[in-house]
């Protein structure tokens, strides 16, 4: 799809040479647009009974009187502001599904767009046009409109054409991490993650090294690898390098759990709903998706993503409760309960990124059920132990409209790791589960400004809707942004 700015003209939407116009009204003020032509659709709507200006509201109009596209989609935001924009974009485009549409266009009447609204029209459009047809031949291919136009005054071009942009980066990274995501455990293997990687460093000139059993062993990874053990599937540690600014500038690290499929291992999990544990890798693919976004927007920042990868199974040879592993910082854990294997894998990382004397790191992981008690489907949990990283990530949230909470870090919940054999356990009691899980993570955290990413409630849909969403691609990515502003 092409993506691009129109420049508004004198004669008003009517003008607009596309098959398929969209546009969107605010809630507030009267039917009465100011675009004559508009006007004078609207008017006989509203007499009728047909249309209301209020949020929610959407019509279709077929071959509407006086204009050059055939079709007209109404929709009605609560305001003016890009979150409501999006809402009403995403309800018209539900109207068009089908329908073969070439060229798409879309206006904010009767308000000045900027460059928030151009940005999540990419966003939609690839939501909208998103079938999964991988593993599924039968699945029916989405038809893509060739063209996508934002109709603007000439005054707001300029933030349109940023914004879209910007849009088309995230939009591109959320379909990588929704995309592998989505793919079966047998198919999105740790290999495979590794493989993924390898094509973004081909396609975007990013340094990429994929590091076998082996080499991971010679790390003194202790605790990855207790992970690893039931599976006949080889473990990755997958190292991925953006070079946006000077080599002495410190890195941004994201680091993405890989879990490619959990069983919870001999703590073994339930059998209902086992199969969305092929979302374990949520936080790998969340990863390869921002570092994909920032390879194509080019930030002037230094990122790297640092994905452990493996299975966590049941065998003969796999982790029991009880036993204690070394990890790469030479702290020793019992492991309590193998099915807490996210923390496992992800301490060995954070101590790995100590290398780079980063600028911060950012964890993202499905990590707890915990979480998904606390804050549900809607926010992502934020733990942080910097609270000028806690504000630039949450500034990132609502910048992407891609939310998230921040959570608490008090040093009480230290005395739930305490472990009778080793320097801590794995898990505390339930209470609380999130942030226990949380404060094992910041004990391999102490050498840099550090943050955790709880995206268990986010990361995929259950239910009809069931899938990967991609998130939180555009949170991270106008994380960097924002730190590639502030250089």
């Amino acid at each position: 799809m092409n993506f691009q700015a129109l420049a508004a003209t004198a004669e008003g939407l009517a003008a607009v040479a596309a098959d398929t116009l969209i546009a969107v009204l605010p809630a507030e003020g009267t039917l009465k647009t100011g675009d004559a032509a508009l006007d004078a659709v609207l008017a006989p709507l509203a007499k009728q009974g047909d249309f209301e200006r209020k949020a929610g509201r959407t019509l279709y109009v077929n071959a509407p009187a006086g204009f050059k596209a055939a079709r007209l989609v109404l929709s009605v935001a609560k305001d003016a502001s890009p979150k409501a924009f999006r809402t009403a974009l995403t309800a018209a485009l539900a109207l068009l599904k089908g329908r073969g549409v070439k060229h798409l266009a879309v206006s904010l009447v009767g308000a000045a767009p900027v460059a928030g609204h151009a940005e999540v029209l990419p966003q939609c459009v690839d939501q909208h046009s998103y079938v999964y047809t991988a593993t599924k031949p039968s699945a029916e291919k989405p038809v893509l409109p060739a063209k996508v136009s934002f109709v603007a005054d000439k005054a707001a071009l300029a933030a349109v054409k940023g914004g879209l942009a910007l849009g088309e980066g995230i939009a591109a990274g959320v379909a990588l991490a929704r995309e592998v995501g989505n793919l079966p455990a047998n198919v999105c293997t740790p290999t495979y993650l590794g493989e993924q990687a390898k094509g973004l460093g081909s396609e975007f000139g990013l340094t990429v090294q994929v590091l076998d059993r082996k080499a991971i062993e010679k790390l003194g990874m202790g605790s990855f690898l207790s992970v690893t053990r039931g599976s006949e599937e080889p473990p990755r540690f997958i190292v991925i390098e953006y070079h946006g600014a000077a080599k002495k500038d410190a890195p941004l690290v994201l680091v993405g759990k890989g879990i490619t499929f959990d069983t919870g291992g001999i703590s073994l999990k339930p059998a209902a709903d086992m199969d969305e544990m092929k979302f374990d890798m949520c936080g790998a693919a969340s990863v390869l998706g921002t570092m994909r976004a920032v390879a194509q927007l080019k930030p002037k920042v230094n990122v790297v993503g640092l994905i452990p990868t493996c299975e966590n199974m049941p065998s003969g040879t796999a982790t029991k409760p009880g036993d204690v592993v070394t990890s790469m910082s030479g702290q020793t854990i019992e492991i309590l309960n193998t099915d807490a294997e996210g923390r496992l894998i992800l301490c060995d990382a954070l101590t790995y990124a100590e290398r780079y004397k980063p600028a911060a790191v950012v964890d993202v992981a499905t990590l707890t059920g915990a979480c998904v008690v606390a804050l549900g489907h809607h926010h992502a949990g934020l733990f942080a132990a910097d609270d000028t990283l806690a504000a630039d990530l949450l500034a990132a949230s609502a910048e992407a409209m891609d939310p998230c909470w921040r959570m608490p870090l008090d040093e009480e919940y230290d005395e739930g790791l305490k472990s009778n054999f080793a320097d801590m356990a794995n898990v505390g009691s339930r209470a609380g589960g999130a942030i226990t899980a949380a404060k094992f993570l910041q004990r391999y955290a102490k050498q840099y400004p550090w943050a955790h990413l709880d995206i268990a409630g986010v990361a995929h849909r259950s239910g009809a809707a069931k899938g990967a969403t991609g998130r939180p691609v555009g949170l991270l990515t106008h994380f960097v942004l924002s730190r590639a502003a502030k250089r």
